[in-house]
């Protein structure tokens, strides 16, 4: 029997749109990606002084470079801004304190001060690369420097019962202190030599640093303004374009009507059953990765130890970050995949044979990635495997974000494209009978970018130098992340409203697309403000600034539409916040949905863009203005969506009884309080107090470790606890849920007496 296909259920012109908006962006990303490889700052052959004496190679820059990576000096401090915050930017210690030795070396010959400073910025700003030899040369100053700088990391990266305050790697090798060292020069020689046929550095003087002769170049603040001014434009253009068509965005079904059984009650199918354990493991790592939070936040006010504990010497601050952003990470990514596993079947109307036992196989390839990761990082951080073992397999491949050993990678791309193949086969009936461009395909294409721009972080080896590492980086961090995940988490929404009857499926398709188009338009290519100083050429400073700020249209048009997405909970005028949880048995997940919009708003968009113009990024970069939106953004946006996604898919497995709502409601306003307080109370201001530091001082005064040893800055950081243990003790019943999950994992029903007990209409679906 021949199955009719469902005609697309929205005008052809929103898929070609769609496609087109796309692929305009992705071939602007694939012009600058040409032009990254073709402008990226050389990386010598040789490193010589000026009488020719070989000072160091492109061998050991690369291998400083490995070291870098190996003892986790990303999850310690940053390298051209990009890393942790609690210890310096080695580039700009390098610079600064390099810079001084030289000036010193001038003052031995007699030179005076001044004159000295103007020789030494001088000296900085000229390119003495020879690209036909490929060598560099250094002046007399700057090979004295170099040399001083080898003792000076010898002893910055010394035996630890030497070091003070956040503890160190300890380099015992004199030879790997030199490699290091050399790496370090490089990059700060990139960040103050001019770039050929332009009048500034090849980080766009980045950075700021009056010896160096690094001030802000004109196009970091005329990229500014008109990155606003686009916004401004962008923003008046969409809003009038809401107001003439109303029947764009969020809007109730018309025949929405109170139907079905209680959640608790709907059959659910085997591999829908699995989704129980998938949660118990993240309801594991988000507690986990909540008590690490605390962990990294309490070395801010005692560098050294826990309350007198030396926990440094156990779990020093650059591991403990590392597991922290990992862990994020794998909580957000095990919820979406448990959520795409759940909804499936709803979606499709029915399920293959065998989809449970290909979810238990997805999960158990998750434990092992997690499990295997975790002590990955920690063997190679502790030095448990040698610098010619296989640390980039199986240890830390050392990039933030992307810290796990290859290997690890490998294996979790894999358990996506296996969770991929859960849900095609799951659809493929389904999509047999719907037009490629409605919302069944639409998952599928969503889906399909999960594994496929996750694998993105693969196209660097371990030998790739750090500009062309950075920029495939964020291809994971930002377009996996912040677009991808974006899209597919519209589309899940949706088909929450869609599978609750609260909207009709127009409306959600019309969202989905609106989504598409507007992320494409900004978020691709958008991506580039992550690279405004990383030695990337200026188009992409320019590009990334005014195509970044795009991006925060599609969060102010949720502000928006944010009254008519909360009345979604109640479209016949019962209330959805009512306190029992009585009228509606899914109001804590819509909560938690709204909590999303609040901090996509807030956390992403303004946050966000605070920090993405490049004149306010050349001098906070780093710092914990970044951290404020990483964790706003991060947390706030993710981690609250997969929290909506666990009370969702908790409702059927549980009954609406008063200790799992009194549960639910606890896990809400206490992550959501906790997390105010952390930006509020902390990281916004300690990051003002910062960025004010830098503009009176400089970048790398701003960024050493001493700058939170000041007598305010310790206040405002010992008052970020009760936010910390609000947050974690928020944590605690969604572990409590996640385990009464499990053990109702094979519920047939729900009891009589609790269904006797439950209000008249109550199970809305």
């Amino acid at each position: 029997m021949q199955t009719t296909r469902r005609d697309m259920i929205l005008a052809p012109g929103w898929l070609l749109t769609a496609v087109v908006t796309f692929l305009v962006g992705f071939s602007i990303l694939g012009y600058l990606a040409l032009r990254n490889v073709s402008d990226k700052p050389p990386v010598p052959r040789e490193v010589r002084s000026a009488d020719g004496t070989v000072l160091f190679t492109k061998g050991d820059i690369m291998a400083g470079q490995q070291l870098f990576q190996r003892y986790g000096l990303m999850q310690y401090g940053t390298l051209f801004g990009h890393g942790a915050y609690l210890g310096p930017d080695f580039t700009a210690q390098y610079l600064r304190t390099a810079g001084e030795k030289a000036l010193i070396f001038y003052s031995l010959q007699g030179v005076p001060r001044a004159a000295a400073a103007d020789r030494v910025r001088s000296e900085a700003k000229q390119n003495a690369y020879n690209p036909n030899m490929g060598d560099l040369i250094y002046t007399p100053a700057q090979a004295s420097a170099y040399r001083d700088m080898i003792g000076y990391y010898r002893d910055w990266f010394g035996p630890q019962q030497q070091q003070q305050g956040l503890r160190r790697p300890y380099l015992s090798n004199p030879e790997e202190v030199r490699q290091l060292t050399s790496y370090f020069s490089w990059a700060a020689w990139v960040t103050a030599a001019q770039r050929p046929y332009t009048n500034h550095s090849y980080t766009n003087n980045w950075p700021p640093d009056d010896l160096a002769g690094n001030t802000p170049t004109p196009g970091a603040l005329m990229w500014s303004v008109l990155s606003v001014v686009g916004l401004l434009c962008g923003t008046g253009l969409i809003l009038f374009v809401f107001g003439r068509y109303e029947w764009l965005g969020w809007h109730s079904a018309d025949d929405y009507a109170a139907a079905g059984p209680p959640p608790e009650e709907v059959p659910l199918t085997p591999s829908q059953r699995t989704v129980a354990w998938y949660f118990l493991v993240v309801s594991g790592l988000f507690l986990l990765q909540g008590l690490l939070g605390g962990v990294n936040a309490h070395y801010h006010v005692e560098s050294s130890g826990f309350y007198g504990l030396p926990l440094g010497d156990m779990l020093p601050y650059n591991l403990s970050r590392m597991w922290h952003v990992q862990l994020a990470l794998f909580f957000v990514a095990s919820s979406f995949l448990a959520m795409g596993i759940f909804l499936t079947p709803f979606i499709a109307g029915k399920e293959p044979r065998h989809q449970d036992k290909l979810a238990l196989i997805l999960l158990g390839a998750l434990v092992v990635v997690v499990l295997g990761s975790l002590g990955g990082e920690g063997a190679s951080l502790l030095g448990m495997i040698p610098t010619n073992g296989p640390w980039f397999w199986i240890g830390s491949q050392g990039w933030e974000y992307l810290d796990l050993g290859r290997f690890w990678q490998i294996l979790l791309t894999l358990g996506m494209v296996i969770w991929l193949v859960i849900l095609v086969r799951g659809m493929a009936e389904r999509l047999k009978g719907e037009h490629p461009g409605n919302m069944p395909w639409l998952f599928i294409y969503s889906a399909i970018s999960i594994p496929l721009f996750y694998a993105a972080g693969m196209l660097y080896g371990r030998g790739t130098s750090f500009v062309q590492i950075e920029f495939w980086r964020f291809w994971v961090v930002h377009l996996w992340v912040e677009d991808f995940l974006e899209l597919f988490t519209t589309i899940m929404v949706a088909y929450v409203f869609l599978l609750l009857g609260v909207v009709r499926a127009k409306a959600a398709t019309t969202i989905i697309y609106l989504d598409i188009i507007l992320y494409s338009i900004g978020g691709v290519v958008g991506t580039m403000h992550h690279l405004y100083f990383s030695g990337t050429p200026e188009i992409h400073m320019a590009l990334g600034a005014c195509f970044s700020a795009l991006e925060v249209i599609p969060l102010l048009l949720l502000t928006y539409e944010a009254w008519k997405f909360m009345r979604l909970g109640a479209p016949t005028g019962s209330s959805m916040l009512s306190t029992t949880g009585a009228v509606f048995p899914h109001k804590w997940a819509v909560m938690f949905l709204i909590a999303v919009g609040f901090w996509n708003f807030l956390g992403a968009g303004v946050f966000g863009f605070l920090i993405n113009l490049p004149i306010v990024s050349y001098y906070e970069i780093g710092t914990q203005w970044t951290a404020n939106h990483g964790h706003g953004a991060m947390m706030g946006v993710y981690g609250m969506l997969s929290l909506a996604f666990f009370m969702f898919v908790a409702r059927y497995f549980l009954p609406l009884d008063k200790s799992g709502d009194r549960a639910m409601a606890w896990a809400f306003w206490c992550t959501n309080l906790g997390l105010a307080w952390m930006l509020f109370v902390n990281l916004f201001p300690v990051g003002l107090i910062q960025l004010n530091q830098i503009l009176a001082t400089s970048y790398w005064q701003g960024r050493q470790p001493e700058f939170y040893q000041q007598y305010l800055v310790r206040i405002f950081e010992w008052l970020r606890l009760p936010g910390d243990v609000l947050f974690i003790v928020g944590i605690l019943p969604v572990v409590y849920l996640a385990v009464r999950m499990f053990l109702n994992r094979k519920r047939q029903g729900t009891p009589p007496a609790v269904a006797a007990t439950a209000a008249p209409g109550s199970a809305r679906r």
